[in-house]
């Protein structure tokens, strides 16, 4: 026989919900260390691709992206040419004329590997900081 006085309380959608909130807030908190510590891994010639990393959170999703439009942040973060960070840029290096009218032979540019140095770096870090958030949702903070 069951006791009539106990009741079951589905809080599923209430915790799904609080733990989405903790997520999302993550995904801000993430994206910005990471636009920041990328630009400060990035390279200086003209200022322009430091300047250039945005920020992206789909609260939908779940995901939050880092990135760059210019195609120089591609260059900078794998390299060019015989550089190329996968070995298949292009051999022999070649003749360009820079923003100047002066003309130079380059092998390539080597690869910076801003975004990557900036993840690597922040890893550890923002691994603590979700825990420390979804702990919040125990009362464990």
């Amino acid at each position: 026989m069951a006791d009539e006085g106990i009741q079951f309380e589905d809080n599923r959608a209430k915790v799904l919900e609080a733990m989405a909130e903790k997520a999302i807030a993550f995904l801000f908190e993430a994206v910005a260390e990471l636009q920041s510590q990328t630009a400060r891994n990035s390279r200086v010639d003209t200022g322009q691709t430091k300047g250039s990393w945005d920020t992206h959170v789909d609260e939908a999703t779940l995901e939050g992206m880092i990135g760059s439009a210019l195609e120089n942040a591609i260059w900078e973060e794998f390299g060019t040419g015989e550089y190329a960070l996968n070995g298949d840029g292009r051999k022999g290096g070649w003749a360009y004329t820079d923003r100047k009218g002066e003309t130079h032979f380059t092998h390539g540019k080597k690869p910076n590997r801003a975004l990557w140095n900036a993840f690597q770096t922040l890893k550890p870090k923002l691994i603590k900081r979700a825990e420390a958030l979804m702990k919040e949702l125990n009362g464990n903070d």
